[in-house]
C-alpha cells in the first residue's frame, strides 16, 4: 500500500514538474510582452502572487512572518508579537524577463517548494492596463505529523492563472484562480481542489499602499474558513515591506489555498504578520 502511495505521488510529481517546465519554455520562446504600466509593483501581493516580473538577471530575496499568538492576547503577549512565529525564506532568480525561478522553505511542517512564474499577456491600455501571467510549483512538507488513519502524504502542487488590472492609476486588483493537489496532507488519498484568490491594493503614492487579499477555498477538516489578510505596503529603494494582520498563520502557497482554522469575521483570531522582499540586481 505505502509502495502503491509513494509510486502515485512519484508520477504526480514527474507530471507536475513537465508540465512546470513546459510552460517555462514556451514562456521564454515567445516575443516579449508589450510595455505597459506595471499593475501591481511587487511581484507578491500578501500571499498570492502578482502579475509584476523582475527584469532578467535580477535576483529577488524574501523573508516572510506570521506570529502564531492572536492580537486579542494583548500586552501579556506584546499583542501577538511574543512569538511563536511561522517564517519563510525564499530566493528567486529571473534568467528571463519572462520567467522567475524560485526555491522557498517555510518552518511550518518544512515545507520546501520549487516554483516557476511565467508573463503571459500585458495590455498596455491607458484607461485599463491589464496583465496575465502564470505560476506553478510542487512543494515537500518533510515534518508531516501522521496521525491514525492517515499516510506521509508530504507533496503538494499546484497551478495558477494570475490577471491583474489597474484602475484610475491607483487601484490595482487581481484574481487568481488555482488548481491544488492534495490541499490536506493528513488524508490518506490526496484529491484536487479549486480554490480562487481575491486582491486588490490601492496606492496612496509611491511609497505608501493599503492592500487587501481574500482566498476561497473549500470546507475541509480542521480548514473549515477561508482565508483574509489586509495592511500596509511600503516600498523603499529595493524593498518592499507589508505589515499585515490575517487569519492565517501559514505563509506557503499550498497551505494557504487550502484553508484556515480560524473565522476572518471573529477579530480575536487575527494574527501579525510582515513580508519583506529585497531586489539584488547583479
Amino acid at each position: 500500500m505505502k509502495r502503491t502511495l509513494s509510486a502515485k505521488r512519484t508520477l504526480s510529481a514527474k507530471r507536475t514538474l513537465s508540465a512546470i517546465c513546459l510552460l517555462s519554455a514556451l514562456a521564454v520562446l515567445q516575443p516579449p510582452p508589450a510595455s505597459g504600466q506595471a499593475v501591481f509593483r511587487s511581484t507578491q501581493a500578501a500571499n498570492l502572487p502578482t502579475a509584476a516580473m523582475l527584469q532578467s538577471g535580477n535576483w529577488l530575496f524574501e523573508i516572510s512572518h506570521r506570529f502564531d499568538t492572536p492580537v486579542s492576547n494583548g500586552a501579556s503577549d506584546f499583542w501577538g508579537l511574543d512569538g511563536p512565529v511561522w517564517n519563510r525564506m525564499g530566493l528567486t532568480f529571473t534568467p528571463h524577463e519572462r520567467l522567475m525561478l524560485s526555491v522557498l522553505r517555510s518552518n511550518r511542517l518544512d515545507n520546501v517548494e520549487l516554483n516557476a512564474k511565467f508573463v503571459g499577456v500585458s495590455v498596455a491600455s491607458e484607461s485599463l492596463p491589464m496583465e496575465i501571467a502564470a505560476q506553478g510549483g510542487i512543494a515537500w512538507n518533510t515534518d508531516v505529523f501522521v496521525t491514525a488513519g492517515a499516510t506521509d502524504n508530504e507533496m503538494q502542487a499546484y497551478v495558477q492563472v494570475i490577471a491583474n488590472a489597474l484602475v484610475l492609476d491607483r487601484l490595482a486588483l487581481g484574481v487568481v484562480p488555482t488548481f491544488l493537489r492534495n490541499p490536506r496532507i493528513l488524508d490518506v488519498d490526496a484529491e484536487t481542489a479549486f480554490a480562487v484568490g481575491l486582491n486588490g491594493q490601492y496606492y496612496f503614492n509611491d511609497t505608501w499602499s493599503f492592500l487587501g487579499e481574500w482566498v476561497v477555498s473549500e470546507e475541509r477538516p480542521g480548514l473549515e474558513y477561508d482565508s483574509g489578510t489586509f495592511g500596509f505596503e511600503i516600498r523603499t529603494r529595493g524593498h518592499f515591506f507589508k505589515l499585515l494582520v490575517t487569519n492565517q498563520a501559514s505563509t506557503s502557497p499550498t497551505q494557504v489555498l487550502a484553508g484556515s482554522p480560524n473565522d476572518f469575521t471573529d477579530p480575536a483570531v487575527w494574527r501579525l504578520g510582515f513580508n519583506i522582499t529585497r531586489l539584488l540586481p547583479f
